[in-house]
């Protein structure tokens, strides 16, 4: 499944890209919008979004792990937001998430991953691109 991710604020989706590619299980699969049209209908995307190739299950769930560890580290107030193919919309605001403890933070995590790539999307979108 392909997820589009915007960045709202002090961060830049340059360094969400930097953060989650940095996790190996998410290399080459978090890649800078080209303009190119994401889903049947778009109108295509600017370079400062972020496009995300996710598998419910694992993939997805280290992907809302990371976002959501990088919305805590922010020093000022960012919105990620985060559109699957059917256009529905997931936001994390880094001044939500900023004081959770750690269980707080691993439940936000299970909700977005449950969220950002559902049991029913389709699997033969989710595999990474060729490097």
């Amino acid at each position: 499944m392909r997820a589009v991710i915007t960045v709202q604020g002090e961060g830049e989706s340059h360094e969400l890209r930097n953060w989650l590619s940095q996790d190996p299980q998410l290399r080459g699969r978090i890649r800078a919008g080209g303009g190119e049209d994401l889903f049947p209908g778009a109108m295509g995307v600017g370079a400062d979004v972020l496009i995300a190739l996710l598998a419910p299950g694992g993939v997805a769930a280290v992907f809302a792990g990371a976002v959501v560890a990088w919305a805590q580290t922010r020093r000022g107030s960012q919105t990620i937001t985060i559109t699957r193919p059917d256009g529905t919309e997931i936001t994390v605001s880094s001044e939500h998430v900023r004081g959770l403890d750690a269980q707080q933070s691993a439940d936000l995590a299970r909700q977005l991953a449950a969220e950002v790539a559902p049991a029913s999307a389709e699997p033969d979108s989710t595999a990474p691109p060729a490097l």
